[in-house]
């Protein structure tokens, strides 16, 4: 393996850290590093070309009184795969927040479980306000760059997909942002987004074309301030929600910002044509849940199929951690046992109005990717994770066949933990599932980081190749898959 330092980013954390999401596998990096010739373990498919993304949220310096792991700042991995060879990349998102704040050597902005008041900073970015645009969600391949965002909406952050330098922003995005996260249809090379916001009329959506113009934006109408997290889109529509989990009002009045769960009122899933005025968009309602994610949609017939993952428990429930107590109250939202997510399916009926639900699995999974070639298409297979009871970690894979009902398993084993499991399909490829699954492990136990690449359709039998990293990556959420034919200069 052929290391190069590219550089170290000033850090005030303690040394002796001990916050449960800044430790362990959550342990963040401060070095940023380029390999090339990696050691592989197993054998490499000579058809895999292209790059699997990683986005990790990585705290440099301490919050003002209570740290949550979706505040840190953005750092993008990738690992990049090349005639039977693998290369590696990190680097931070170069946001303007993350400058400033090396600048000025402290935190700036208030974090997610803190009171806006106590940042130090005025100004702000995304629905929420006085809170530092970390771009540490989400990452997606558009128009040949990697495009980072921000769940609480903020600028979209551009990188070079394989050397990971920050290009700046996207020039389209509106002055309120752009939410985790944005749709990239393969088929028509269009970008799907939204935002949203505490100012009529909360919600807007828009459509980037193939060349990067905003050729649509539109806003829609709520009842008041939602928190939706993801969109769905089929060949003519995109799915957008209005789910009842959000900050409740009165407290918001105030300034703070604490989210409840509202059983009594449904869920409203929102049809629109994907060009179309947000005063066509079409309401469904549904049982109550909150939706954190989506896996996919399709038109079958007069039907819009929908499937995601249904909360039984949207406020969660407490876990218990070493030390500090108050930690369990502020994290309950974080684990897919905590929030019971289970793999569900959404019927809309265009003609009648009528919305029929299933749930498609009883196994607590999150999480789900597809082979990128159906988005927006029927699909078969969902590539999701299973939870480390009480903690915002994947301990495993599940493929879930929604056409038979079965499932294959993999489990990283005891204190190894993965990221977002990316599908790569096949060049060629003529199966849903003829191509590879790729995530990123921490091993506490080994201190050490592999990326792992299975078959897609045998991934009980284990990976077919380890790669090692070059060094520990904290854990994280999104990732994305982008072939070689998707990068220029490949």
């Amino acid at each position: 393996m052929d290391v190069e330092v590219l550089g170290h980013v000033l850090s005030t954390l303690p040394e002796d850290d001990d916050h449960p999401y800044r430790s362990g596998p959550w342990r963040p990096q401060r070095v940023e590093r380029a390999a090339e010739n990696l050691e592989v373990v197993g054998e490499l498919p000579a058809d895999l070309a292209g790059v699997y993304l990683r986005n990790t949220e990585n705290p440099v310096h301490p919050a003002f009184e209570a740290y949550h792991p979706f505040d840190g700042d953005g750092m993008v991995h990738v690992v990049g795969f090349r005639d039977g060879k693998a290369f590696y990349r990190n680097k931070f998102v170069r946001t303007d927040g993350f400058l400033a704040e090396q600048d000025a050597g402290k935190s700036l902005w208030a974090g997610l479980a803190e009171h806006p008041e106590h940042a130090l900073r005025e100004d702000g970015w995304g629905a929420r306000g006085r809170m530092k645009d970390a771009s540490s969600t989400d990452v997606v391949v558009h128009a040949g760059q990697a495009l980072t965002s921000f769940y609480q909406c903020g600028e979209l952050y551009r990188l070079d997909p394989l050397t990971l330098d920050t290009l700046g922003k996207s020039p389209w995005a509106p002055s309120c942002g752009v939410s985790a996260h944005t749709k990239v249809d393969g088929h028509t090379g269009e970008l799907l987004f939204f935002n949203y916001s505490k100012e009529t009329p909360y919600l807007n959506y828009g459509v980037v074309d193939a060349d990067s113009r905003l050729v649509h934006y539109t806003g829609i109408d709520l009842p008041g301030p939602r928190l939706p997290h993801d969109m769905a889109f089929t060949e003519n529509y995109a799915i957008l929600n209005d789910c009842p989990l959000f900050w409740e009002p009165e407290l918001l009045a105030g300034g703070v910002h604490a989210v409840r769960f509202h059983p009594e009122l449904p869920m409203r899933l929102g049809v629109l044509p994907r060009h179309g005025d947000g005063s066509e968009i079409r309401w469904f309602e549904a049982a109550a849940t909150y939706v954190l994610h989506w896996v996919n949609a399709y038109e079958d017939g007069d039907e819009i199929v929908l499937d995601g993952f249904f909360q039984g428990d949207p406020e969660g429930r407490e876990a218990h951690f070493p030390g500090d107590q108050r930690y369990a109250r502020m994290f309950r939202m974080l684990s897919i046992d905590g929030m019971q997510t289970r793999l569900h399916r959404w019927r809309l009926n265009l003609v009648t109005g009528e919305v029929r639900e299933e749930q498609l699995s009883g196994s607590l999974t999150e999480f789900g990717m597809i082979n990128p070639n159906v988005g927006g298409r029927g699909h078969r297979y969902t590539y999701a994770s299973s939870g480390e009871p009480g903690w915002f970690l994947f301990d495993g894979i599940v493929r879930h066949d929604v056409l038979t009902g079965t499932e294959q398993r993999y489990r990283y084993g005891p204190g190894v933990f993965g990221s977002e499991t990316a599908m790569a399909p096949r060049p060629g490829g003529v199966d849903e599932d003829d191509g590879y699954l790729i995530t990123i492990t921490t091993d506490v136990n080994r201190d050490l980081s592999e990326c792992l690449v299975f078959d897609a359709a045998n991934i009980a039998d284990g990976p077919v190749a380890r790669i090692r990293l070059p060094e520990r990556v904290s854990s994280g959420t999104h990732a994305t898959w982008a072939s070689s034919a998707e990068l220029p200069g490949w």
